[in-house]
């Protein structure tokens, strides 16, 4: 019995170092992503129904509102007054260029006459050449001051238009900075107008679910207060730089004659349409050689094996860039420890971050 027992516990270390050995020489497993055409991106969005072009409007000069006639939601007409300025100072600088193109006006016709009369003097030889050129010179000088003259009155009377404000476009007033009675700097805004031409849906995504966009991908959209008010977008435009305080990108999608019911600052759910062609798009630290022949490890489940992969890149969002070529829907790309691998080799089970 005791002999018996001896054996045991001599054979115990040689089976605790054929565990070892097995634990050691079984593949490893990797953490890897599938690829999916939809991968990585949300069944739906909610954004907000905005203006394409939208702009600020202010005065080209110093000066206090007098009036602002129209408020936050008023729709106007191209040419329609927005606001206007106290124009005493401005109509006092008009009154001076008109009264001094009244005066060079009045010392042209003088110039005018004393060089007809030269001229005749000299025509009859009761006056010199010397006269004559001396009358010329003064004419000259005189239409000069009065071409100045006519310039100071156009620039005032420019100034003088600049005291109202009135809408480039149709639109609606978005936004109201100053109310009237407020004194202004030249160039502070003073209202927000939204064009009436072109609706567009702005969004603000994270830059995983930017980098599975790509510019023409179509969406279905329907607004939040009533699903079956429906219309097509399509991405036109995402921002080339996230927001400082949330890191997210505002995507732009535009909007294809949508119903009446689309107005501005409308909550609207979006979703990829059924034929939408949506991007691969993987974590920058997944490909190998990025910067000469990028590359990815993909795993074949039917052996377990790892392959090397020639993929073309896309634009690089944040942490993410796009693959334009080399890789299917299905495949299976390894994300972590990607240095450490040879073709053809042997890799355990996936795991997920």
């Amino acid at each position: 019995m005791r002999f018996a027992l001896a054996l045991c516990l001599m054979a115990l270390p040689a089976f605790a170092d054929q565990s070892d050995d097995a634990r050691a020489s079984a593949p490893r497993p990797v953490v890897s992503e599938l690829v999916d055409m939809r991968a990585g991106l949300k069944s739906s969005f909610v954004g907000v129904v905005s203006a394409k072009a939208e702009i600020d409007l202010g005065f080209p000069l110093s000066g206090t509102i007098v009036e602002r006639p129209v408020g936050v939601g008023d729709l106007v007409k191209k040419g329609d007054i927005l606001a206007q300025l106290d124009p005493e100072d401005l109509d006092a600088d008009v009154r001076t260029a008109q009264a001094g193109v009244t005066v060079v006006r009045a010392q042209l016709r003088s110039a005018q006459d004393a060089a007809t009369r030269a001229r005749a003097l000299l025509g009859r030889g009761v006056d010199s050449e010397t006269s004559l050129e001396d009358a010329q010179r003064a004419l000259t000088a005189a239409e000069a001051r009065f071409e100045q003259a006519q310039a100071t009155l156009e620039q005032a009377n420019d100034m003088r238009s600049f005291a109202t404000m009135t809408a480039p476009q149709d639109g609606v007033i978005t936004l109201v900075y100053e109310e009237a009675g407020a004194s202004l700097v030249a160039g502070q805004s003073v209202l927000r107008l939204a064009g009436a031409e072109g609706r567009e849906i702005t969004i603000d995504l994270t830059e995983q679910d930017v980098a599975g966009l790509t510019v023409g991908t179509v969406f279905d959209a329907s607004l939040t207060a009533n699903a079956d008010i429906t219309a097509k977008a399509t991405l036109t435009r995402i921002d080339p730089v996230a927001a400082a305080s949330t890191r997210t990108r505002q995507v732009h999608l535009t909007l294809t004659e949508p119903p009446t019911g689309f107005r501005l600052g409308a909550l609207v759910r979006v979703v990829p349409s059924a034929d939408a062609q949506l991007g691969v798009s993987l974590a920058r630290s997944a490909i190998r050689d990025f910067d000469t022949s990028p590359f990815v490890w993909v795993v074949d489940r039917t052996t377990n094996a790892v392959r090397r992969v020639p993929i073309a890149l896309g634009p690089s969002i944040g942490s993410r860039v796009q693959i334009a070529d080399g890789l299917e829907a299905g495949d299976e790309v390894i994300t972590k420890g990607i240095n450490s691998l040879e073709d053809g080799q042997i890799v355990g089970p996936r795991v997920t971050q």
